[in-house]
């Protein structure tokens, strides 16, 4: 069977080239007898597996020893309470811009913890159809959250937000990771989770400032603390083994694509395939977001009805391309262009819309 046109939201496309390898390893990694799945995370073959995925995440971001990286479990969601309870400093506000479902998400997190939320800005009142571009801060600001990227909602930030030094910028990057190249260095927490673009699900990745580390508030559970992964090289307890290991073999295929300029390149190719088709359309196809806001990774659009909706994606699907039903919270649909998702495949979803406009527009 050829393999789909997978334009899933997450757990998303992987590389060919990847699945491959992982393949011919899953019996028998490098000839030692058994698959990552069946190895001791204590062996000295695992430690190489995890310190080169370590390493080669500080190599495509470039990444000094001011920054530390970790492997953590509970995804995005159990990001969204590790963040306030460990740089909600006593006296001083979390401060969030709320951009869709996901930044609610993590705002009503910090607030069942009982932390003084504040938010600077929000795109609620047009159904989070843009980015805003102004935010008014706390007086005391903890620190300053945003989503930089919103799978259901189809708005990706353009541009890091400039806020007062010594206020930490934390991000989640769950859905635009290593999508395009960005100023590391301007964020103090960056969290992912892996089934977006690096990855099958299972772990996310952490890239948080060690300058931060050493503030994390004190007395914190065992396994909600930052510090406890980062002293142990996020082998505090077993980690989920198999998917960083999937995660350094994708990374590695970053590398040899070319890097984030030659993936960002590849990226908005793909995205102005389809949303070229979206705008000469005559409003057949709708965009959900403001054009300066639209997602490279997620594009979100409607039709006059949900019948026709539902035929657009019953139809896609017998010509091989799934993943195009929008989120159940918003509805329409919603084609996710991940770096793993071929040229080829943006192409071919390209040219199905315009057949489907000239049979039913």
């Amino acid at each position: 069977m050829e393999r789909v046109h997978n334009f899933n939201a997450g757990p998303a496309v992987l590389p060919e080239e990847v699945l491959r390898e992982a393949q011919a390893d899953l019996f028998n990694y490098k000839g030692m007898g058994l698959s990552v799945m069946e190895m001791s995370h204590r062996s000295k073959e695992y430690q190489a597996i995890i310190d080169e995925t370590h390493a080669t995440v500080k190599r495509i971001y470039g990444l000094g020893d001011d920054y530390d990286v970790l492997f953590l479990q509970g995804g995005a969601s159990m990001q969204f309470l590790m963040v306030p309870l460990n740089f909600a400093f006593e006296g001083k506000e979390v401060n969030y811009i709320n951009t869709g479902q996901w930044s609610k998400k993590a705002i009503a997190e910090a607030k069942k913890i009982g932390k003084n939320v504040h938010v600077a800005a929000t795109s609620e009142d047009r159904n989070f159809a843009y980015i805003p571009k102004t935010w008014k801060l706390s007086d005391n600001p903890a620190y300053l959250h945003i989503t930089t990227n919103n799978t259901i909602f189809g708005t990706e930030w353009k541009k890091d937000p400039d806020i007062p030094a010594g206020i930490p910028l934390i991000a989640d990057m769950s859905s635009n990771f290593m999508s395009k190249p960005i100023e590391v260095k301007k964020y103090d927490l960056i969290y992912a989770g892996a089934q977006k673009n690096v990855g099958p699900a299972g772990a996310v990745v952490v890239i948080i400032k060690k300058s931060l580390l050493e503030k994390a508030n004190p007395g914190l559970p065992t396994m909600l603390d930052y510090n406890t992964h980062a002293k142990k090289g996020s082998m505090f307890n077993t980690p989920p083994c198999w998917t960083i290991y999937m995660i350094g073999l994708v990374l590695k295929w970053v590398e040899s694509f070319g890097g984030l300029a030659m993936v960002e390149k590849n990226n908005i190719a793909k995205a102005d395939y389809i949303y070229k088709v979206i705008d000469e359309s005559n409003g057949f196809y709708k965009g959900t977001v403001d054009k300066e806001d639209r997602s490279l990774m997620n594009i979100t659009f409607r039709m006059e009805s949900e019948e026709l909706e539902a035929l657009f994606i019953s139809e896609a699907k017998k010509q091989g391309m799934i993943g195009l039903k929008g989120h159940r919270d918003v509805g329409g649909c919603r084609a996710s262009t991940y770096n793993s998702l071929p040229l080829p495949a943006a192409k071919a979803l390209s040219e199905f819309m315009r057949e489907f406009q000239k049979k039913n527009g």
